[in-house]
């Protein structure tokens, strides 16, 4: 058994910054670590073997993922039959649960130890596969405090190494730390960092710029997520109508720069209120997904922002209200009321405390690297 071959997935762009971090911390820890899988350019730059890029079955919604099946199953053989080639004793999956839940199944059946960073939000919805994790998976790796309870009343070990965003994202002074909105209304457009997420937001966002640009003198930035092709940015740009400057680089300055966001639902949102920007959250997936999504969730908001601070802080437009009318309505009654703005970022600023203290992508590669020292049963 080779004590070096480490499995680790990652299946969209959050996690493979996440992962790459984390790889970085653990490699240091263990330097004649091997790590190999699923994973993109954030985990590539750590030495980690990719065997399939993250972004080619990185899609949101239930109904998408039938589209990038075929690849996925593919994907999902490839890396159990070099788990069983190169004999690995432990696996870290990171967060991606659709996939990663049914390959921890099949890896514990070969006799793998797995290791999950960042929960997937069973205790949000489907709620039954807390019972599939006990079975599992070994040590879960979370970053929120009450998920340890959570875990724990259900038989699985948790520990809590934190928010690895607190040092990914970066305190910048922000344009409303220095005045109002006295020349153009700076706005951010994120519309995610999948390709799916970007064909159903893009276009109501930039309808909505149009409407905008109508009311108030409005400069506009698109911030394009790596993992997303540049081709689909310039088929959706193209005759839109719509001058703008498109960010690919120091994306987190830009943001801090803007005075308003319109931001796809996701990791995006904290990002943008640690960076204390005002945002409007967008989600919208096709009907199916969306009726099949409302009979599993039970929860208040939908945006993790919102889950966060435990409260409505950030207006959020789901499905039908994601058009270009109400898109304008809503950030024109936002930046006509300082009042509104002002209290929407005190409650920002809340949101590193909640999230706890830096440091937790080191904390988990001390956790793992702890797990790996452990003698595994033959």
């Amino acid at each position: 058994m080779s004590v070096g071959d480490l499995l680790v997935v990652a299946g969209e762009a959050s996690g493979d910054l996440h992962g790459g971090r984390l790889l970085a911390e653990l490699k240091a820890l263990v330097p004649e670590l091997r790590p190999f899988g699923l994973g993109g350019d954030e985990m590539g730059r750590t030495g980690f073997e990719a065997l399939a890029h993250s972004s080619e079955i990185s899609v949101v919604g239930f109904t998408e993922v039938l589209r990038i099946l075929r690849r996925a199953l593919r994907i999902f053989r490839m890396l159990l039959a070099e788990t069983d080639r190169r004999r690995a004793a432990w696996a870290v999956l990171i967060d991606f649960p659709d996939f990663n839940l049914r390959l921890a199944a099949k890896l514990r059946r070969r006799g793998v130890r797995v290791i999950y960073y960042i929960s997937p939000q069973v205790w949000a919805w489907r709620r039954r596969r807390v019972t599939q994790i006990a079975r599992t998976v070994d040590r879960m790796l979370v970053l929120f405090p009450f998920e340890v309870d959570f875990y724990r009343r259900h038989g699985v070990e948790a520990v809590h190494v934190g928010h690895p965003l607190i040092d990914e994202i970066p305190t910048l002074v922000n344009v409303w730390d220095r005045s109002g909105v006295p020349g153009p209304v700076v706005l951010s457009l994120l519309p995610g960092s999948r390709s799916s997420e970007v064909r159903s937001l893009l276009p109501p966002m930039l309808a909505s710029v149009r409407l905008l640009a109508a009311t108030l003198p409005v400069k506009v930035q698109l911030i394009q997520a790596p993992t997303v092709p540049a081709e689909l940015f310039d088929r959706l740009l193209a005759g839109a109508g719509v001058e703008l400057v498109r960010v690919r680089e120091d994306r987190f300055r830009a943001i801090a720069q803007s005075h308003l966001a319109l931001c796809a639902s996701g990791t995006a949102t904290i990002e943008v209120g640690l960076l204390g920007t005002p945002m409007i959250v967008l989600y919208r997936l096709t009907w199916w997904s969306y009726s099949l999504a409302r009979l599993l969730v039970r929860l208040p908001h939908f945006s993790m922002v919102n889950l966060v601070l435990g409260e409505a802080v950030v207006p959020e437009l789901l499905q039908g209200e994601v058009e270009p009318r109400r898109l304008c309505a809503e950030a024109v009654r936002l930046l006509g009321d300082p009042e509104k703005i002002a209290a929407m970022r005190r409650s920002l600023a809340g949101l590193r405390q909640r999230l706890g203290s830096g440091g937790a992508s080191r904390r988990a590669a001390a956790e793992i690297a702890a797990r790996l020292a452990e003698e595994v049963p033959a």
